[in-house]
């Protein structure tokens, strides 16, 4: 059950939603443009800092409460939500939790202003297998000399500092990567075109190259070996707000067809009379229901400070693959209309949804770190 602030935070943020966010919605889409007009309300709202502590200019809120935010927001907009969780989850984090308290004071008041931060991980041959990185960093003085490349990377053309790994060892074998704070007007960082997707096209998706950039010693992220650790223990942060994402999206294609169902006359009555409709629609909320419960659940034992990485895995697997289905059935409820761009906002957020079985690990790498985990408590228990 939520706490009260979490109700009254939820409508507040949806009133936002509405008024600020909905409306460029399927413009955003359609034109493939960054939500600028965004940003400052976002800011403004707090939800660009909610991982940030006041000291460095946030407005902090626990886990539960950003799930909640990502979740209204992905529910009319799933661009702005991934924009939204990717600045939070994958950009902020590291820094807090892993950085000095120098780069804390040098980036953080930053990105609480508005300014993004991304998060470099997948390389053209390292996705799943993050250990096959190979943009590889050198020692040179006070200085790391990084060459390599960095693909999928939410808000790059926008970002004003990317967190990113690399492999700080000659030896091939040697999987250890380091984590860096690169700096966008730094030489030797440069970005690559705007990918074309299939859905979040309003999100900006680019590859980053790194040509003999120099990277300052003060810009290590941690210590030198610890960046894969580093980017397992933010991932399983990133996950709940992915999930979150995948709810708002699976949330805002359940609103559409059921009002669409209830509106919508076929031989004398509304079609949601109708008990193929009717249970498609139960199905649907059940499912969300479900969802959401795993998401705040795993967002709880975040803020309680306990394991929740089989959690995490959990709630991204199963509402991710609940958004695609509730995107699918909404389509097939509203039919050819629902199938055409424009009209309603199902096709695109079916679009948009898709993404959420893909990014911050694949369905099949939630199955493998739920399935290791669930080996690792049989062994506890002997």
């Amino acid at each position: 059950m939520l706490e009260k602030k979490h109700l009254e935070f939820r409508e507040k943020v949806r009133a936002f939603a509405l008024e600020k966010i909905e409306p460029a919605a399927a413009a955003l889409d359609l034109e493939q443009r960054f939500p600028d007009e965004h940003m400052q309300p976002l800011t403004e709202m707090g939800l660009l800092s909610m991982l940030i502590p006041e000291k460095y200019g946030g407005k902090p809120t626990d886990t539960v409460t950003y799930s909640i935010a990502v979740e209204e927001i992905s529910r009319v907009c799933g661009s702005t939500g991934i924009m939204l969780a990717a600045h939070n989850s994958l950009g902020t984090f590291p820094i807090l939790y892993f950085g000095t308290e120098e780069q804390r004071q040098k980036y953080l008041p930053r990105a609480a202003r508005g300014e993004l931060i991304a998060f470099g991980l997948s390389e053209p041959d390292a996705g799943s297998d993050a250990g096959g990185t190979k943009t590889h960093a050198h020692r040179e003085g006070d200085y790391w000399v990084v060459n390599g490349s960095k693909c999928w990377i939410t808000s790059a053309t926008r970002a004003f500092a990317t967190i990113a790994v690399a492999r700080t060892s000659d030896d091939p074998q040697d999987k250890h990567i380091t984590s860096f704070i690169f700096e966008r007007d730094w030489e030797g960082y440069s970005v690559g075109k705007k990918e074309n997707k299939l859905g979040l096209r309003g999100s900006d998706t680019a590859f980053l190259h790194f040509d003999d950039m120099k990277v300052p010693q003060a810009n290590l992220l941690g210590k030198v070996g610890e960046g894969f650790k580093q980017m397992l223990i933010t991932l399983d942060g990133g996950r709940i707000s992915i999930g979150a994402m995948a709810l708002g999206l699976a949330q805002g294609a359940f609103d559409c067809a059921l009002r669409y169902a209830a509106k919508r006359v076929q031989f004398g009555k509304p079609i949601a009379h109708f008990q193929a409709i009717g249970h498609t629609l139960a199905d649907m909320a059940t499912e969300i229901e479900a969802a959401r419960l795993m998401i705040y659940e795993a967002s709880a034992m975040k803020d309680a400070g306990v394991p929740f990485s089989r959690q995490s895995a959990m709630c991204k697997l199963y509402a991710s693959e609940v958004g695609t289905r509730t995107a699918a059935k909404a389509i097939t409820v509203l039919g050819s209309i629902g199938y055409n761009t424009g009209v309603y906002p199902v096709e695109r957020i079916w679009r948009d949804v898709k993404l959420c079985e893909i990014g911050e690990g694949t369905s099949e790498i939630q199955r493998l770190v739920i399935a290791r985990d669930l080996l690792k408590s049989l062994e506890k228990v002997g």
